[in-house]
């Protein structure tokens, strides 16, 4: 099946640039709040494009020009939102790195982006980024380093010269993927692109000036730069976190008075927790949705955000790295659409679903996806990625199987490799961890796929008990996935009880790491 969504009358709004967005913007609410942290500091418009400006000015001085790229791995900060904003101002080209990234992946991306300038924080959560940052530049002749935590640099805006717009096929971000492969791959984006994934954002979300949404996505993430966007966008406020602490990062939020709440499953298990602690008020009472993404949840999960924390219950969408908010479910969708899909594709953005021949499936059946879109990137930094990325005409291979509905809602049903493959038959692991999820006494869960003699593999569950002193059996889960449905072939085997699942910094479990923890 083929979805088409017209272009965004949004184009002709001559918006070309981020820097133009944050001028706008600054014009029209110089004293309203662009963002506020986990200390109730804040950051107007107007305060942004007047710091970003002498902060532009500042790097500046420090040789920074239009095409030089500036690495960039700081936490979710009001700086950063500010460092950002003056490199655009620079036209510079950027390349946000999320904290968890180290040194062997920081290196690669450094020496493959030739970049001239390193930005790093002194120490964030244990880990020396300034140490690790002069022994990288130690090795890469040319590279800078500066420690942000000293403060960013300063000068005198009247000395910037006048913005020059980048060619159309010259990239201003490069957008790393967050190291679950061998080699991280870098995604070439421009303004216009991310702008235009951010409308998307805007429009299913209804956003308004009086919107407060949560932003704990890591702003050096694709995600965390689209929540400032959509900020710039509406003149609506973001609520950020350089950490998210279970204990208190739920009272910011509440004390914040967020609208749209979020951001990911364990996230929102937290914030279930803390209102049943406290049955007798709203925890969030200006709630209107909650956002989701980025991994598999039961569709109950939805029914049961709207009985306990309110709201319209939760709103998901589905993008990635190289083509970001592909699609954004509706305020305005119905609870069935809410709860399994990921929404409607974003104006302007072409979804494909095929069969393993490459041929188009039927409406409600699932194959390989593909995408086209203004959001999409150019390409990869190592060209000699782009063959195996692109179809022939133009569509990114997303490596996601999903289905698409008569009426044109997205839904993931998996990897194309995060399968089991036992008895030459393939299990989808999302299957059966949704199912799974749906388990009174599972609070998380994985599936995965290990080494069988006698079958090719075997499925294992590994489960993160909802009470530890009343760990789950096998039989118990395997009971509960039979009368869910689930077919009697794909039942675990084997199961590992853990005290969490590892996931990288957007939520995405790390699969690889379970592999080979229990294949040891």
């Amino acid at each position: 099946m083929t979805q088409t969504r017209s272009d965004s009358p949004d184009d002709r709004t001559g918006v070309g640039s981020l820097w133009d967005l944050v001028s706008r913007r600054a014009d029209a609410d110089s004293t309203r709040v662009l963002a506020v942290d986990q200390d109730n500091v804040s950051l107007t418009f107007g305060q942004l494009r007047e710091r970003a400006e002498a902060v532009a000015a500042g790097l500046a001085e420090r040789g920074i020009g239009q095409g030089d790229v500036v690495s960039w791995q700081l936490p979710s900060r009001l700086d950063t939102i500010v460092l950002f904003c003056a490199l655009n101002r620079l036209g510079a080209i950027q390349n946000p790195l999320i904290p968890m990234l180290r040194e062997p992946d920081v290196e690669f991306i450094c020496r493959q982006t030739r970049a001239k300038l390193l930005i790093v924080p002194s120490v964030f959560r244990g880990y020396d980024h300034l140490e690790m940052a002069r022994s990288i530049a130690s090795r890469l002749a040319g590279l800078q380093v500066l420690d942000a935590d000293a403060g960013l640099p300063a000068g005198e805006p009247a000395t910037l010269a006048p913005r020059s717009e980048p060619a159309p096929d010259a990239p201003s971000w490069l957008f790393y993927t967050s190291g679950t492969t061998a080699e991280p791959k870098g995604a070439k984006h421009v303004d216009a692109g991310l702008l235009a994934a951010s409308r998307t954002f805007c429009a299913n979300l209804r956003l308004t000036p009086s919107d407060r949404v949560t932003a704990l996505a890591p702003i050096a993430h694709v995600g965390g730069v689209l929540h400032v966007m959509s900020a710039l966008h509406t003149g609506s406020q973001i609520v950020i976190s350089d950490v998210f602490d279970p204990a208190s990062t739920p009272e910011q939020l509440r004390d914040a008075e967020v609208t749209l709440g979020g951001s990911g499953v364990p996230f929102l298990q937290v914030y279930l927790r803390r209102q049943q602690e406290c049955p007798d008020e709203p925890f969030f009472p200006k709630a209107r949705a909650f956002l989701v993404g980025g991994s598999a949840r039961p569709p109950a999960l939805h029914y049961q955000v709207k009985e306990i924390l309110g709201g319209i219950g939760l709103v998901s969408g589905y993008g990635l790295t190289e083509c970001p908010y592909v699609s954004w479910g509706s305020v305005e969708d119905p609870d069935d659409k809410l709860a399994g899909t990921e929404g409607k594709a974003g104006d302007g953005v072409l979804l494909k679903v095929l069969d393993p021949d490459g041929k188009p499936v039927a409406a409600g059946e699932s194959g390989e996806l593909r995408v086209r879109g203004p959001q999409l990137m150019l390409g990869y930094v190592d060209p000699a990625l782009d063959a195996q990325a692109f179809d022939e005409d133009g569509y990114f291979r997303t490596g996601d199987l999903a289905m698409l509905d008569e009426a044109g809602y997205l839904t993931i049903t998996g990897r194309i490799k995060d399968v089991v493959i036992r008895n030459m038959e393939n299990i989808s692991a999302r299957e059966i961890e949704n199912l799974a999820l749906t388990f009174e006494n599972a609070s998380d869960v994985a599936a995965i796929g290990l080494p069988d003699p006698e079958t090719g593999e075997r499925v294992v569950a590994v489960v993160v008990p909802a009470d530890p002193a009343k760990p789950p059996t096998l039989a118990q889960l395997c009971e509960h996935l039979r009368a869910a449905g689930l077919n009697p072939r794909k039942l675990p085997v084997q199961l590992e009880l853990v005290t969490e699942l590892p996931r990288n910094a957007m939520g995405k479990v790390l699969k690889k790491d379970l592999k080979a923890q229990f294949t040891s």
